[in-house]
């Protein structure tokens, strides 16, 4: 009855929309396309703090109940068998995705801005200034261990301002970070053969969209998403994973073809599974610590068929609707976001394949299949590394065929709910923007021209980009 009257729901707001769109007029055809469903079947209306958070409107029957196993696994890692550890980043996807958007990162919360205490709510990356990794760590800082074992280190950040003026003469600031590792486990690493990058926690938005995208549709895009006029040119990234070289679509540099549910429980919070037996400090001081306090190596910690449930969870969420389409700020916004050229990266409207998506252990979900969706991406690599204070988005970390100053562009649905239902608007990869203009004033490299425009603009036009922005 639940499922039904959901679906009932659902069916009227999907008529209602798109009716209400017939009068908008030639000048709004994306609008009307583009706005009433941000994804399709999966679309949901909430503008809550659950707005991410919510199932999509056909999950029903079984899928239901595994949508909620996912959800508390998500949340509290499997409590059961709590082979959290010995040393991890995060206790659970939950702690640094919370209400599986954004936990505020930790650089912002500390009252000194350096000296972060407890978790990080982020991924430290560490690595030689050649790339290397070092032998007696891995490739993420694990600066959180269980009672009685040593964490590898522990993360310190400090920021950096500096002040500047629109042409008009509104004021605003750029914030950037600095970082420090102390306390090291094992080598004390000279900071001069150190390289660090952080990455905030990504939005866990449209995530059974992404993964259902047909790929030929994403290399086509890439064939032809070459702007010289605008400096811009996307392409693919493409990676191997389980032994097959395929396009990369998840995270900040397109770096993964999955969700990486099981990358995630082994590497993030240290559970082992088949496909990842070995603990993550296998070989390291924290292994006979561990032992030490009962702890025992010898079997699996967290199933397939518990990582696919997150999984499922992860894919089945549904995806905020727009909001105040109607404004008349918000529709003068969307004419400044084609304007300042802002849709040739962010490309509003996709397509699913027919099948839907596979989930890690061979599940379909074909519910998620031939969708119009609406993500604001176009899941490219672009080059955002332009320096400005002397530092830009480069990190110098590279990503399958991703080099330091790629970034895959970030999706916007669901962007203006993330102060709703995180409560902060920290924005880029390390998190160093504190709000949407801060985040289109760090764009360097191919995002320069866009920026410039939007720099030129009048207080009235930069406000309504944003409020178009904020109805995404």
């Amino acid at each position: 009855m639940k499922s039904a009257i959901r679906l009932f729901f659902f069916l009227s707001v999907y008529v209602i929309m798109f009716s209400s769109c017939e009068d908008d007029g030639v000048e709004y055809v994306e609008a009307k396309e583009g706005y009433a469903l941000s994804a399709g079947t999966s679309t949901i209306y909430s503008s809550t703090s659950h707005a991410y958070d919510t199932e999509a409107p056909w999950v029903t029957g079984t899928t239901f109940t595994r949508f909620n196993r996912g959800d508390q696994l998500y949340d509290d890692g499997p409590t059961e068998n709590s082979g959290l550890g010995p040393v991890y980043a995060g206790y659970s996807c939950g702690s640094c995705h919370h209400n599986t958007g954004s936990t505020t990162p930790a650089m912002w919360t500390s009252k000194e801005g350096s000296g972060v205490a407890g978790m990080t709510t982020a991924l430290v990356y560490i690595s030689r200034k050649n790339g290397k990794f070092f032998q007696n760590y891995g490739r993420v800082l694990h600066d959180q261990s269980i009672y009685g074992v040593k964490p590898e280190g522990k993360f310190k950040a400090e920021k950096h301002y500096e002040d500047f003026t629109f042409p008009d003469g509104e004021p605003y600031q750029l914030c950037y970070f600095t970082y420090e590792i102390t306390e090291w486990y094992a080598d004390s690493i000279a900071p001069e053969d150190l390289f660090i990058t952080v990455r905030t926690p990504l939005r866990h938005v449209g995530m059974g969209q992404m993964m259902a995208l047909d790929p030929k549709e994403i290399e086509a895009l890439a064939a032809k998403s070459n702007y010289p006029e605008y400096g811009i040119s996307g392409r693919c990234n493409y990676i191997t994973e389980r032994g097959k070289y395929q396009l990369g679509l998840s995270g900040n540099k397109a770096q993964h073809a999955d969700l990486t549910v099981e990358l995630g429980f082994s590497s993030d919070m240290g559970y082992t599974s088949s496909r990842f037996p070995e603990e993550i400090c296998e070989g390291q001081t924290q292994m006979n610590e561990g032992a030490m306090m009962g702890l025992s190596y010898n079997e699996l910690e967290v199933t397939t068929e518990d990582m696919e449930d997150v999984d499922l969870y992860m894919q089945a969420l549904g995806v905020p609707a727009r909001r105040n389409v109607n404004d008349p700020t918000v529709k003068r916004g969307e004419q400044m976001f084609y304007k300042a050229k802002c849709h040739l990266c962010h490309v509003t409207t996709l397509h699913t394949r027919p099948g839907g998506s596979t989930l890690l252990n061979g599940t379909r979900l074909p519910w998620l299949g031939n969708q119009t969706i609406h993500p604001y991406s176009d899941y490219l690599l672009h080059d955002m590394g332009s320096e400005i204070m002397g530092v830009g988005l480069n990190d110098n970390y590279v990503s399958g065929l991703a080099r330091g100053n790629e970034w895959r562009t970030t999706p916007l649905w669901g962007i203006g709910l993330q102060k709703v239902v995180n409560g902060h608007t920290y924005f880029l990869h390390d998190g160093r923007a504190r709000n949407l203009t801060e985040a289109i004033m760090w764009h360097g490299g191919e995002g320069e021209a866009s920026k410039n425009i939007f720099k030129k603009m009048s207080k009235s036009d930069r406000d309504a980009l944003l409020a178009f922005l904020n109805s995404l």
